[in-house]
């Protein structure tokens, strides 16, 4: 299962709505540490797909949610459950770490 694309426009529908906790990867075409962890990404959201949404946010298009959680530096994912940042990681991480930060908010 890929990770949803978000937008401005559907951020709040897919994210600050959304019945499951939201893992958003914030991330752009040039960055290198956003492309070594983009393979991650994807993973978890096939494994987790059951508990956990997972979307992408490109920063580049997409900067009124960028500033609205105060992106400065990427890859930073941010966990949301019942519509609120409940966690954030901030660069490119080892899967198990990223595994580690997301489980803790699974029901």
């Amino acid at each position: 299962m890929k990770p949803v694309e978000l937008t401005d426009s559907n951020f709040e529908s897919e994210v600050i709505k959304s019945d499951k906790p939201v893992l958003v990867d914030f991330w752009a075409a040039w960055c290198g540490p956003c492309k070594m962890i983009a393979p991650i990404v994807e993973e978890l959201a096939a494994e987790l797909k059951e508990t956990l949404k997972v979307g992408k946010v490109d920063v580049d298009v997409n900067q009124q949610v960028a500033q609205q959680y105060g992106i400065r530096s990427i890859p930073t994912l941010l966990v949301f459950k019942g519509g609120k940042v409940v966690d954030q990681i901030v660069g490119a991480v080892p899967k198990n770490a990223l595994t580690a930060k997301v489980s803790k908010h699974l029901s």
